[in-house]
């Protein structure tokens, strides 16, 4: 156990430091994902504990709340057209990339339209299970397209970095201040809004709550005056890696295994709403006059700690948007995504089975003219 450690521990410090090198924002959380799946696969009888992790999400959940202003909600309702119709669009394209897999038996109907559904990958894989779906196809979908989601939007802001004129000047991410001047009563305060907001989550089994709950109570506390929230680069780094662990550490071979057939077209249906997300990014583009990272990481369907990650580490994002249409997303899947998943599976086994039937029937009359 503790060589499997100090293995990923390395292997995340090599990696992060080569992802850091090449520019990619949250090479601090990538690093670490990638070196859990070459753990993983390797048969790692290692895991992230539930507590450090739900401590982890805390404070990524503290972080957004200082790039988000209180008046989310209000910018929401300012605008809920424009987001009602980005939020219905990616769960659309979603859920028909979810119907199409199991329309052609790729994967089982209902693991198809769980795993599919973009974002609160880890809320979807534990609420899927309930509802008759393979929780570890489930997650493997659920996870690739994190990992997919947060390669692609890592690229993509690195890109945006590089600004065409005629020196070609390219601008380089600054190094961060890894011990910075404290003040320690802050900095404890933060830590315990961490951890009331985990407590008040898992005790009244809010989805996604030790991630939401500290954001939510950062929020109103830190706009009220009551306190300020301090998060030193260290933790935030500590943080980065557990989640990154978590991840990865679930590519287990048996996971990656029992879905290798399947792979490809769940690569392809991944790939193929991330491009949709895309477009639907760039009519954002035109519609709202934002700027196209900020659109791009907004429709982005990854998770929403991911996708605060590489936004707070990319220059002139508009965070306070980025995050209210995530959130919105990411709400809205969690509150309604259940419904959802049980319609579509009776729509889908309907089709299935009428499907069989006509199937069926052509057999027999074929049989019956051959005699």
């Amino acid at each position: 156990m503790p060589a499997q450690w100090a293995t990923l521990l390395a292997l995340s410090a090599i990696v992060s430091w080569l992802m850091m090198r090449a520019g990619l924002s949250a090479s601090l959380l990538l690093g670490p994902l990638v070196a859990g799946i070459a753990l993983a696969t390797q048969r790692a009888a290692i895991k992230v504990p539930k507590i450090p992790f739900y401590t982890a999400q805390g404070v990524v959940g503290s972080m957004i709340a200082t790039k988000v202003p209180p008046t989310i909600f209000i910018e929401i309702g300012k605008h809920w057209e424009m987001f009602t119709l980005a939020v219905l669009s990616v769960l659309l394209a979603s859920c028909l990339l979810g119907y199409l897999l199991g329309r052609l038996q790729v994967l089982p109907n209902t693991t198809a339209i769980w795993g599919s559904f973009p974002g609160a990958a880890t809320a979807m894989t534990l609420m899927a299970g309930s509802f008759g779906a393979d929780t570890r196809l489930v997650a493997f979908m659920a996870y690739l397209r994190v990992v997919v989601v947060a390669v692609v939007a890592s690229a993509v802001a690195r890109y945006s970095l590089h600004v065409s004129s005629t020196h070609d000047i390219v601008h380089v991410l600054p190094s961060p201040v890894w011990f910075p001047p404290l003040q320690w009563e802050w900095l404890a305060a933060t830590l315990a809004i961490v951890a009331v907001g985990i407590m008040i989550g898992l005790r009244f089994r809010i989805p996604a709550g030790p991630l939401l709950i500290p954001m939510a109570l950062s929020i109103v506390l830190s706009h009220a005056g009551l306190v300020e929230i301090t998060l030193p680069y260290w933790l935030l780094a500590a943080s980065y890696a557990l989640v990154g662990w978590t991840i990865g550490l679930r590519f287990t071979r048996e996971v990656v295994s029992h879905a290798a057939s399947a792979f490809p077209r769940v690569l392809l249906s991944t790939l193929a709403l991330v491009a949709c997300c895309g477009g639907f990014a760039a009519i954002l583009v035109k519609v709202s006059g934002v700027d196209p990272l900020t659109a791009y990481l907004a429709m982005s369907p990854g998770g929403a700690d991911s996708v605060a990650i590489i936004a707070a580490g990319a220059p002139n994002v508009d965070m306070p948007f980025v995050m209210s249409l995530q959130m919105a997303r990411f709400l809205t899947v969690v509150l309604f995504g259940p419904a959802i998943a049980r319609w579509m599976a009776r729509s889908l086994q309907r089709s299935l089975v009428r499907k069989a039937d006509r199937k069926a029937k052509r057999a027999d009359a074929e049989r019956r003219q051959a005699r």
